[in-house]
Order: C-alpha cells, then structure tokens, then sequence
C-alpha cells in the first residue's frame, strides 16, 4: 500500500500475463514491423485507387506523392518506438550490414514487412471492388491497356522505358531513400528526433515528385511483392509477373541494392558512428576476418572517432545485446591522454540508442 492508501498493484513478468499478453510481448517487433507496413498500402494503394477509378475527379498525381509520404509517416508512428519502424526490407538489410542490426532478425522483419502490405493490397481492394468493377467491367480484371486497375496495387514500368532505365531508376530513389534516413537518424549530423517521421514524410513525397513517373518509385520490395502476389490471388492473372517485360524482379532486387549503395556512400562520406564497418579499421574487413574465424574479441573503434567523441562509450550498440563489446584496450590509451589533460576521467557509460525509425 501507498501513502496515500490506494492499492498499488503487484508488477507482472511476461509469464504472469493472459496467454495474448505473453505472445504479444514475443513478437511485438514483428507485429509493429506488420502494422506499419499495412499503414503504408493503406493510405498508398489506397490514393492510387481513388485517383485512377475516380478517372482523376477526386485527386491527381501529387496527391499520389502526399498519400504515400502520410502512410510511411504513420506506419513509423505505429511501429518505431517498437521495432524501429523499418518498413521495409531493404531497410533492414541495409541497418544489418551498416548499423549492426542482428542478422537473425531479418527473416522475422521481412516476412511480417510482406505480410503487412500483402494484407493492406487485400483491404484496399474489398474497399474499392464496387469502384473497380464500375471502371473496368464486373468481373474483368486487367494487367495492361486503357482501363487496367493491376497498377492500383504494385507498380509497373512506363511503355517506354528500358531495362537498363527501370533498375537505374529503382537503384537511384532507393539509394537516395536509404542516404535521407540515415542523414535524418544520424545524431552527429543534424538529427531530425522525435520529429523523424515528418521529415520521412517529405523524403517520400520527394522522391515521388522526381521519381516516381517511370516506374512508380517501389523502393521497397514488401511494398511491391506483397501488393502484386494479393493482385495475382484476387484474378488479376499470371500478367502481373509478365507485365513489362517480367519487371517484377526489379523491384525487388534493385531497392536492397539501391539502399545498400545509398547507405554505403552515406556512411562512407559523412557518417562517424562506431557500428558502421566504414569506421572500423581496413573497413570491416579485420572484424568479419576474425568473426568468420572465431576469434573475435570486440569491436575496435578508430582511435580519430574517439578523439573527437565528448564521451567514452563502451557497451552494446544501438542497445542490441548482441553486439561486440569495444575492448578496453581500444578505451584506455584515450582515457588516460583524456585524464591527463583534464585531470578527472569519468567512468565509461552505456549509450543505449535503438531507434532505426526507417521505411
């Protein structure tokens, strides 16, 4: 009991929960990596609908380039105080090679990023059937020509553009993609906070204003696939794989390519972090070496970063666990010079830091 008398409540562990509590405690990052994902299709599927069945009465182009950059500002808000609000798996890879996600993560993220926007593309549609049956005929369904509603879901090339062009294209906005949610998380640059989302927002709108036109801008292979596999399940037909000269590989391959590029060059001209393998020496070539041999001991942060860092740290990174731990043979040569400059050396903390708030 309180002073003030009122019953203060036992604290419960996840094993004293309901049965959902406890699975729900489980799979929480997956479940927001889910949710966000589905925000996504909903509001970007869903302006595409209302644009073309609409035969563009009730919006137009840039409210395209508006509606997609809403729904990744609130499937971040739903999911990146959880998961880190990835939303996409190119965006995951990217983190695990550059910023020390857990590789074994990765299959759980992808497959809930599929599943969240294959199960957005099935609610558009039960929401737009009557309007789709209206503009193409009841029952009718088509990939290509005057009144094909298959583009509503997943994207497709303009007639004119060439294989080259297409992954040009994909790779070039995912690179930018990837570049902007690293500039806007990075906190030695000029980090956006807890007003990250907003500036995502714009990152989306952006690229759809400039890049949108020539082959939808995926830049996120759920985004695209999960779409396109529901459109195939819903009647659309085999077209949607044939479409465009089988494009639909494209915008799968080329984001994780694009974003691992972006993230690369990023990391490679601004980015001072110690989890990023740019900053560790031979460029991460030591760490994998001894990692692939068994020998790893920690992670050995350039002796420059640390000079110019106000801190010591040492600990987990990013506040996953299973990180290396930086030796202390990296820490103390730069505490002791510290010491004798300043005359007081303060103990090394933990920087617990896990917001990867990305699409």
């Amino acid at each position: 009991m309180s002073s003030d008398n009122s019953y203060v409540y036992p604290s419960k562990g996840p094993s004293d929960l309901p049965l959902w509590p406890r699975m729900r405690h489980f799979l929480r990052e997956p479940l927001a990596e889910f949710l966000g994902t589905m925000m996504i299709i909903l509001f970007g599927d869903g302006v595409v609908a209302q644009v073309v069945l609409s035969k563009n009465a009730n919006g137009a182009y840039q409210s395209i380039s508006w509606c997609w950059g809403i729904g990744v500002m609130f499937g971040v808000y739903c999911s990146g105080g959880i998961s880190g609000g990835h939303l996409n798996p190119a965006v995951t890879f990217c983190n695990c090679v550059f910023r020390g996600f857990p590789w074994k993560k990765l299959p759980i993220y992808a497959f809930a990023q599929f599943l969240g926007a294959f199960l957005g593309a099935f609610i558009v549609y039960g929401n737009y059937k009557s309007a789709i049956d209206m503009y193409e005929g009841y029952g009718v369904r088509t990939v290509v020509g005057d009144t094909a509603t298959a583009g509503i879901f997943c994207t497709y090339p303009a007639a004119f553009m060439t294989r080259t062009g297409m992954v040009f294209s994909e790779i070039i906005a995912s690179a930018i993609l990837m570049m902007g949610i690293y500039a806007i998380n990075d906190e030695n640059n000029l980090p956006a906070g807890n007003l990250g989302p907003l500036a995502l927002f714009f990152l989306i709108f952006g690229l759809g204003a400039a890049f949108g036109w020539e082959t939808g801008y995926a830049i996120n292979p759920a985004r695209d696939f999960g779409p396109r596999l529901a459109s195939y399940a819903l009647g659309y037909g085999p077209k949607v794989w044939s479409a465009g000269g089988y494009y639909f590989w494209i915008p799968i391959v080329c984001p994780v390519i694009g974003c691992t590029f972006g993230g690369f060059l990023y990391d490679f001209l601004i980015f001072t972090g110690a989890d990023s393998p740019i900053n560790m020496p031979a460029m991460g070539i030591t760490r994998i070496t001894d990692f692939a041999s068994g020998s790893s001991t920690g992670v050995h942060k350039p002796a420059s970063v640390y000079e110019h860092d106000p801190k010591v740290l040492v600990g987990t990174v990013h506040g996953h666990a299973d990180h290396d731990v930086i030796g202390t043979q990296d820490v103390l040569p730069i505490a002791r010079r510290r010491s004798n400059e300043t005359k007081a050396v303060s103990q090394p903390q933990h920087i617990e830091n896990s917001n990867y708030s990305n699409v």
